[in-house]
This record gives C-alpha cells, sequence and structure tokens, in this order.
C-alpha cells in the first residue's frame, strides 16, 4: 500500500538472501576479471544513510585485488589547486577491477556546497562538467552505477545517538556530522538540485530507501546485479596435490622462538 512503511526484514531472512546475493557478487567479479570490464559503484548519501554497512557487505567475499574501496580524504592544498576531477580520474579501475566509492566527486554537489568548503562559482561548474565527465567515462566502457541512500530525520538523529553512545562506533562521528542535523532542509535543497543536473540517461541515479538498514542492502545488492550484464565464469580446476613424504626435516624447539601469550586459555 502506498505511504504504508514496510516492516522489518527479520533477520533470519535476510542473512539468508544476503549470502545468496554475496554469492552473485563473486560471480560478478569473476565475470569482471576474466572480461577486463570496468565497474565503478557509487554510494551516496547523508551522514548515517547506511552507505559504509551496505558497501561492506558488497565486499565482504570479494578479492581486494580486483574490488577495492575508495574513500577519499580531504584535499590536499596541492590537490585544491588541480582540476576538480582530477584526483578521483586516479582511482578509477583498469580492466578487471571494481572500484566502490565511499562519496566520490559529488561531495562538491553535496557538503562542500552546503558546509562553504567552495564558492558558488566552482559549485556551478561542477554542475556543468559532471554530466559531461560521466558519459566520457561510459564513452570509454566504464560501467558507472550512482546508488542515493535516503534516510529520514528521525532514523538520522536516532543513529546519531546510538552511535554517541557506543563506544566501538564512536568514531564515525565528527563534529560536521552533527551539524548536518541543522542543516537538514539545506542538504535536501542540494540534494534535489544534483538530481535536477546529473541524473542523466546515460547514468541515472537510483534512489535506495534506506530507514531499514536490511531491506536497503538486500535491494542495492539485487538492484546492481541485475545491472550488470554478467555471466557465471566456470572456475579453474583445482586439485590438492599429494603431499610429499618426508626428507628428514625436523622443527626448531619450541623454546628458541618467541610466541603469543595464550590469552585464550583465561577465558
Amino acid at each position: 500500500m502506498a505511504g504504508k512503511k514496510a516492516a522489518k526484514v527479520p533477520r533470519a531472512a535476510y542473512e539468508k538472501e544476503l549470502l545468496r546475493l554475496q554469492t552473485e557478487l563473486v560471480k560478478l567479479q569473476e565475470w569482471v576479471r576474466a572480461e577486463g570490464a570496468r565497474l565503478v559503484v557509487i554510494f551516496e548519501g547523508r551522514d548515517a544513510a547506511g552507505k559504509g554497512g551496505t558497501i561492506k557487505r558488497v565486499a565482504e567475499h570479494l578479492n581486494p585485488r580486483i574490488a577495492r574501496i575508495a574513500a577519499l580524504p580531504k584535499p590536499t592544498e596541492r590537490e585544491r589547486s588541480q582540476w576538480y576531477f582530477q584526483r578521483y580520474v586516479a582511482h578509477l579501475p583498469a580492466a578487471g577491477e571494481i572500484v566502490l566509492f565511499d562519496r566520490s566527486w559529488y561531495n562538491r554537489a553535496g557538503v562542500e556546497y552546503v558546509m562553504g568548503f567552495c564558492t558558488r562559482e566552482e559549485y556551478q561548474l561542477f554542475m556543468r562538467q559532471c554530466p559531461i565527465f560521466e558519459r566520457m567515462l561510459v564513452e570509454e566502457g566504464i560501467l558507472l552505477r550512482k546508488y542515493w541512500f535516503s534516510v529520514s530525520d528521525t532514523e538520522q538523529q536516532e543513529r546519531f545517538r546510538r552511535r554517541l553512545e557506543d563506544p566501538l562506533r564512536r568514531w564515525k562521528l565528527s563534529a560536521m556530522d552533527l551539524e548536518s542535523i541543522t542543516r537538514w532542509e539545506a542538504y535536501s535543497r542540494a540534494k534535489d538540485e544534483m538530481l535536477v543536473h546529473t541524473d542523466i540517461a546515460e547514468v541515472p541515479w537510483y534512489v535506495v530507501e534506506s530507514d531499514d538498514k536490511r531491506r536497503a542492502r538486500l535491494n542495492m545488492i539485487a538492484h546492481l546485479l541485475d545491472s550488470v550484464p554478467y555471466r557465471e565464469v566456470p572456475p579453474q580446476v583445482l586439485e590438492l596435490p599429494p603431499r610429499p613424504p618426508s626428507t628428514g626435516y625436523e622443527r626448531p624447539p619450541r623454546d628458541l622462538q618467541t610466541y603469543v601469550p595464550d590469552h585464550a586459555a583465561s577465558l
């Protein structure tokens, strides 16, 4: 029913389907490697929208030599003097590679613009150049997918509260993250304007409803798999070789080496 909030995905169903989708992601990876394809996936959205958790599930069982995560820090003074897209180009994939952008060049359309880290002229130039830049990537043969994770204001605030209270996740919060609460409408307007200029036919935006993290992860991964025409690549046939007979090797005495203390024995 339209407007009705969907029930949270049960954990057992989520874990079963996630495993199936991750198995398909491995098949996608092997196809990318075998075909020499280049895949770029952009994850964007507000702070605490669930991007990081989804990226973690996407990459969990993939080969880090094939699929890598690009999470760029703030630009250096030298990088600020370059063409804006230049430092992102350096992270694009070569043949047989997948790159997952945990935030991307769209920083300029969001946090940089809202927080005043770029000028109005720089922002407008980005809006003009971005569709051209992305069409160039597509013309070059790169498979480019863009996902916007959409979280409600109440859910975002609750996630911030939980992070503040969790010593294992407190590092995820910064003063700028918390300031985004007071600039909710400014970020909303920036996102709407970004979509107007950059939701192009060649590289459309796909919005992921992310108040339910489990549902968001399953929906995003399933869509990515459906959007790429991959096929299963038969794995290389491997067999364990027989262990050769001993040639008389003897291990040195244990007291000649320093071992890690057995902390587990104290549990």
